[in-house]
């Protein structure tokens, strides 16, 4: 079911991982923002996107993890932007074929049309497409060339996998040499976004208001401030009752003991 969250803007919530996909409404079709994730619910995607009349005239992935690189042939073969660094890293890691256990990809999901994205040039600051403005903001916050997408004249902030009610911030441990850093000038960016943003919406879990913004600002930067400084951590999102109560735990200690283990690199004699 497509929901409005703002004039001419939508999302489709996946029951995987509360995964949000976003609709922008132009005026000869609409741009398709992170679409997913079960086959069903690419369908419905496309059967609700059909019943309005509304054709998929673009897509957008913000970040080359493979929930937020599929689609679906009842969509189209609508040109599917991404990042420059985000369609590279999704080449590379997809040349020798998809892997789908070892990536933890269900198997109710449609692969044959994973990650055929299109690079936009290095620093484009809009999708290019004939409806309203979308602004392209990179950083490498969470995956390499993650994008965040203002919607101007909406008030809308596509937040990717960040701002999220239901998981704790996600680090690049692999592609990046301060992850926690790069996390935090991710923050900074869309922090000075906020002027603008009138509703937000986090790749995964619940979209918000403007006053809600700030204080997912807040939490996420409180998450990371304690990784950095091994503080005791106080986040709701690792409750017992809370939403990822069965894997939150163990992404959080998987986080922890990787920094400590570049901490020791850091502090090893050269």
């Amino acid at each position: 079911m497509l929901r409005p969250v703002a004039e001419g803007v939508l999302v489709h919530q996946s029951e995987f991982m509360q995964t949000n996909a976003v609709v922008v409404q132009g005026p000869t079709g609409v741009l398709l923002i992170d679409p997913g994730v079960h086959g069903e619910e690419l369908v419905c995607l496309a059967n609700d996107l059909s019943a309005l009349g509304q054709p998929v005239v673009a897509g957008f992935s913000t970040h080359p993890h493979w929930d937020h690189l599929l689609w679906h042939a009842r969509l189209g073969a609508a040109p599917r932007y991404s990042t420059a660094r985000c369609a590279a890293t999704v080449r590379d890691r997809l040349s020798g074929g998809i892997d789908a256990r070892r990536l933890g990809i269900p198997e109710q999901i449609p692969l044959d049309l994973l990650g055929l994205v299109t690079a936009l040039a290095a620093e484009t600051a809009l999708i290019p497409w004939d409806g309203p403005q979308v602004r392209v903001v990179e950083h490498q916050a969470h995956a390499p060339g993650h994008a965040a997408l203002l919607i101007e004249k909406r008030g809308v902030l596509v937040a990717g996998d960040m701002l999220s009610d239901v998981l704790i911030p996600l680090l690049d441990l692999n592609a990046t040499t301060d992850p926690i850093e790069d996390y935090l000038a991710g923050l900074r960016l869309l922090e000075g976004m906020t002027a603008d943003v009138g509703v937000f919406i986090p790749g995964h879990g619940s979209f918000g208001g403007a006053d809600q913004l700030r204080a997912r600002i807040d939490q996420d930067r409180a998450y990371l401030h304690a990784l950095r400084d091994s503080q005791v951590l106080s986040d709701r999102r690792l409750d017992p009752s809370a939403y990822g109560k069965d894997f939150l735990p163990g992404v959080h200690a998987r986080q922890l003991q990787r920094l400590a283990q570049h901490g020791e690199r850091d502090r090893a004699p050269g």
